[in-house]
C-alpha cells in the first residue's frame, strides 16, 4: 500500500519525476509532426524566442539554469533590492510628472495619492524657473520630495528651489528629491552640453547642507526613446554614472559622497519579466561599479522608473492605461524606489484631470488593493527571472565596457558611437513592428477605424537636437494619417475589397486577418456586395488553400475584369494567374500598405 506524504497533497508521489531529456523528447515528437526533425536540446531551441542584445527566452526553465548568488534585500550586491525593507513600508513612491505651472492639480495630485513630484522645468520646455513658487503654491516642502528636470537650466532652477526650501523654513535634513542635474543625459536630448562645475557645486552644497537631496539624475531614458534594448539602456547608464563619478571627486567629493549624489531612471514596458530583470541587473551592475570606485555604504542605486513613452500609442490609446498598469507592475516587483505612471494620452498632449487621476490610481490599486508591496522582491528565486537577470546584466557590462573603451559616456556621445549602435538595434526592432512581429494592440492588430480622436491641449515641446525619439506606432501612424488626410479630403477614406470564397468555416480566419491588415494603413474592408458597387479600386481573396487551387484564378480573373488594379491573395505565396500580391503573417505589412495607398492615390 503507498503511503500518502504527511501533507497528502503530492497526487504524483507514486509516479518517478520527470526528466528534462524526457520533456525534450516529447517536444521532439511533436514538432516532427510539423515537419521539423529536431532532437534534444535542438528541439528545446526551437521553441525559444529571441530577445534583443543576444538573449532568448527559453521555454522551460529548471533548477539547472544557475544564476549568481543574489544576496539578501539590503546588502551588496544589491539585486534583491536597495532596502532591507525593501517596497513595503508606505509602498514606492508615487512621482507623478508635471510640464505646466498649474498648482491646483499638483495640490490636487498630492491629496489623491502622489507621494513626489517630478516637475519639468524651461524657458519653453516646461515651467519656467520664476513659475515654480507659483506651481508649488499650497504644497508642503517637508513632506512632498521634488525632483527638477531642468536641462541648462539645471542651476538656477535648483537654486530657486534651495531659495524656496529656505523662505518656507524647511529645514536642510527635511529637503527630500534631487535637482535632477545631468549635462550628458542632456547632450544626449539636444547635442548641446552645459558646464560641470556649477553642478558640482551644487552637490557640494547637497552633501553639506541637505543631506536628503540629490544634486544629479542618470537619466537613460534618452537612450530607450532613441530605440536603444535593454542592455544598452543600461550600458548608457553605467557609462553616465561613472563619468559624474569623476567629475564629483575631481570636484573634491569622497567616492561614497559622490555615489550618494545619484539618482538613476530607467523606463519600464510592458515587457515585464524584461523591464523586472532590468532593474533588479541595474542594481547589480551599480553596485560593482561602486566597488571597484572605493564605496562601500552608498552603493545601493537609487531608481526612479517611468512607463515607457515608446510604447504608448496615438491611435486607441485607451489601451495604454493597460500597458502602464503592466509597466507600473513591474516596476514594482523590480524594486524601483520611485515610479511614474505617464497618463494614457501623453503622446497626444497634455493630460486631464482623468487621465492624471487614471495615472496615480494605477499605482495606488498595485500597492493597496493588489498587495505588491508587502513582499519584498516577489520575482526572486524564479530561475527565469534569476537567469535573464543575470545575463541581461553580462550584457549590458559588455556594452558598458565598449563605451568606456570609446573613452567615455561624453566621447562615445559625440563620436556618434552611442547614436549608431542605438540606431541599429531600433532597425531591426523597426523590422519586426512592420512585420507585425512584435504586434502594437489597437495599431498594427485590431485597430479601429471609426473610433474618435481624442483632442489634447499642445505640450510643451519637447527638448531635441541630439538622439531622435520614436515609437512603436510611428510606422503605422503615417499610415493612418494618409488615410485621415483623404478622408478629410474626399469625404471617404481608400478601399479595399475582400472577397471571400467558399462557406464561412473556409474563409473567416483569412477574413479576419486581411481585414485587420488593411485597416493597420488606415484602408477600409468591404466584405459585402459585388466588387462594382464597393468604391474600392483593389481586392483581395480570402479562404482555405484547397478552394484556392479551385477557384483563385477564376475569381481573380473576374475582379480583374471588373477593374481591379491590385487582386492579393491572403495566405502563402503561390502561383496563381491574376494574383498581384501575397498577405500573410510576416509579410511586410508598413511596405504592402504604402504601396497600396500610393496606387490608391493617398498622398
Amino acid at each position: 500500500m503507498t503511503v500518502l506524504p504527511d501533507d497528502g497533497l503530492s497526487l504524483a508521489a507514486e509516479f518517478p519525476d520527470a526528466t528534462h531529456e524526457q520533456w525534450q523528447h516529447l517536444v521532439a515528437g511533436v514538432l516532427r509532426k510539423s515537419g521539423k526533425e529536431v532532437s534534444g536540446a535542438e528541439a528545446e531551441d526551437a521553441l525559444s524566442t529571441p530577445l534583443e542584445d543576444g538573449l532568448s527566452a527559453r521555454p522551460l526553465y529548471t533548477a539547472r539554469d544557475t544564476a549568481p548568488d543574489p544576496g539578501l534585500p539590503g546588502f551588496a550586491p544589491y539585486l534583491r533590492g536597495g532596502r532591507a525593507q525593501g517596497n513595503t513600508v508606505g509602498g514606492w513612491d508615487v512621482r507623478q510628472r508635471h510640464t505646466v505651472a498649474d498648482p491646483g492639480a499638483v495640490v490636487t495630485d498630492l491629496e489623491n495619492g502622489v507621494t513626489s513630484l517630478w516637475l519639468t522645468v524651461g524657458t519653453s520646455t516646461g515651467i519656467p524657473v520664476d513659475a515654480l513658487d507659483r506651481t508649488l503654491d499650497g504644497v508642503y516642502l517637508d513632506l512632498a520630495p521634488v525632483a527638477l528636470d531642468a536641462g541648462d537650466e539645471t542651476e538656477p532652477a535648483a537654486r530657486e528651489l534651495l531659495r524656496l526650501y529656505a523662505e518656507r523654513g524647511v529645514a536642510g535634513e527635511a529637503a527630500r528629491g534631487t535637482l535632477g542635474a545631468d549635462p550628458l543625459g542632456h547632450e544626449a536630448r539636444t547635442g548641446r552640453t552645459y558646464a560641470m562645475a556649477p553642478v558640482a557645486e551644487l552637490a557640494r552644497l547637497c552633501t553639506a547642507d541637505h543631506p536628503g537631496l540629490r544634486a544629479f539624475t542618470v537619466d537613460a531614458l534618452p537612450y530607450h526613446e532613441a530605440g536603444g534594448s535593454a542592455a544598452q539602456e543600461l550600458g548608457c547608464s553605467l557609462a553616465t554614472g561613472v563619468a559624474y563619478l569623476r567629475a564629483l571627486t575631481g570636484a573634491g567629493l569622497s567616492v561614497e559622497q559622490a555615489c550618494a549624489q545619484l539618482e538613476f531612471r530607467y523606463a519600464a514596458t510592458a515587457d515585464q519579466f524584461l523591464t523586472i530583470a532590468k532593474l533588479r541587473a541595474a542594481r547589480r551592475l551599480w553596485a560593482r561599479v561602486a566597488e571597484v570606485s572605493g564605496a562601500r555604504r552608498t552603493g545601493a542605486q537609487r531608481q526612479h522608473a517611468v512607463t515607457s513613452p515608446v510604447m504608448m500609442t496615438r491611435r486607441d490609446p485607451w489601451v495604454n492605461m493597460l500597458r502602464t498598469t503592466v509597466a507600473t507592475l513591474a516596476a514594482g516587483v523590480g524594486g524601483a524606489d520611485a515610479v511614474t505612471v505617464l497618463p494614457f494620452d501623453h503622446a497626444l498632449g497634455l493630460p486631464d484631470a482623468f487621465a492624471r487621476r487614471v495615472a496615480r490610481n494605477t499605482s495606488t490599486i498595485l500597492i493597496e488593493e493588489s498587495h505588491l508591496a508587502r513582499v519584498i522582491d516577489p520575482a526572486g528565486g524564479s530561475w527565469y527571472v534569476e537567469r535573464l537577470t543575470d545575463e541581461l546584466a553580462h550584457a549590458a557590462w559588455e556594452f558598458f565596457q565598449e563605451l568606456e573603451r570609446a573613452g567615455g559616456q561624453a566621447a562615445a556621445l559625440r563620436s556618434g558611437t552611442v547614436g549608431e549602435r542605438l540606431a541599429a538595434t531600433w532597425a531591426a526592432r523597426s523590422a519586426k513592428l512592420a512585420k507585425r512581429r512584435e504586434p502594437v494592440t489597437g495599431v498594427s492588430e485590431f485597430p479601429h477605424l471609426d473610433e474618435k480622436p481624442v483632442v489634447r491641449e499642445p505640450a510643451p515641446e519637447m527638448p531635441s537636437g541630439g538622439l531622435p525619439r520614436v515609437r512603436r506606432d510611428e510606422a503605422f501612424e503615417e499610415l493612418r494619417a494618409r488615410s485621415d488626410a483623404h478622408l478629410a479630403a474626399t469625404g471617404a477614406r481608400p478601399r479595399i475589397f475582400l472577397a471571400a470564397l467558399g462557406p464561412a468555416a473556409a474563409h473567416t480566419a483569412r477574413l479576419t486577418f486581411a481585414s485587420n491588415l488593411f485597416q493597420a494603413g488606415g484602408i477600409e474592408p468591404v466584405t459585402e456586395g459585388a466588387f462594382e458597387e464597393s468604391g474600392a479600386r483593389e481586392a483581395c481573396l480570402c479562404s482555405s488553400d484547397a478552394l484556392y487551387e479551385e477557384q483563385a484564378e477564376t475569381v481573380a480573373g473576374r475582379l480583374r475584369a471588373a477593374g481591379a488594379g491590385q487582386v492579393f491573395l491572403a495566405g502563402r505565396p503561390g502561383r496563381y494567374s491574376g494574383v498581384d500580391a501575397y498577405v500573410f503573417a510576416g509579410c511586410d505589412a508598413v511596405a504592402v500598405l504604402s504601396a497600396a495607398l500610393d496606387r490608391m492615390g493617398v498622398s
